[in-house]
């Protein structure tokens, strides 16, 4: 949840490092908007981001998602991750 707006759900998330990787076909495709945003992890590859445009306001690089993961973190390849706020519910 960001902005009281539910943003993605999913009861099958994965578990890396504290963060919940959302399927990329559980997000709310209407809230996430492409960024130019990019930074790299040692083990899982470089990650590419989304913001957030939920009720009028912006959340910049709120999300990332890998879309092509080194070897050891295929598992979360293409799932999305939350943080800046964004709020996990279990």
């Amino acid at each position: 949840m960001w902005n009281d707006e539910v943003i993605a759900e999913s009861d099958d998330t994965v578990v890396i490092e504290g963060n919940h990787y959302f399927p990329k076909d559980s997000i709310k495709k209407e809230f996430f908007k492409e960024s130019a945003t990019n930074s790299v992890c040692p083990w899982k590859g470089t990650a590419s981001y989304y913001s957030l445009q939920v009720n009028g306001e912006e959340n910049k690089d709120a999300a990332w998602y890998y879309p092509d993961t080194k070897e050891g973190a295929k598992k979360i390849e293409g799932m999305v991750a939350f943080w800046k706020g964004v709020e996990v519910k279990n």
